[in-house]
């Protein structure tokens, strides 16, 4: 998948795996990205795969919840 898709992902299982409002599961994920925790997937979009988007919702949502 490529980057945006990943973070769409990311953003879709927060918000179904933690119950969160559409916009609250945007703004952790904007708020990760600002803090540049998604570098090295713009970088190798072969780590963008259903098996990290499901590790980085559980991370991004521990970090900004």
């Amino acid at each position: 998948m490529t980057y945006e898709e990943h973070l769409d992902e990311v953003t879709t299982l927060i918000t179904e795996k933690y119950d969160v409002e559409d916009q609250v599961a945007i703004d952790m994920v904007m708020r990760a990205q600002a803090d540049d925790f998604f570098t090295l997937h713009d970088d190798d979009p072969s780590i963008c795969t259903l098996e990290r988007a499901h590790e980085d919702a559980r991370a991004v949502y521990k970090k900004y919840r």
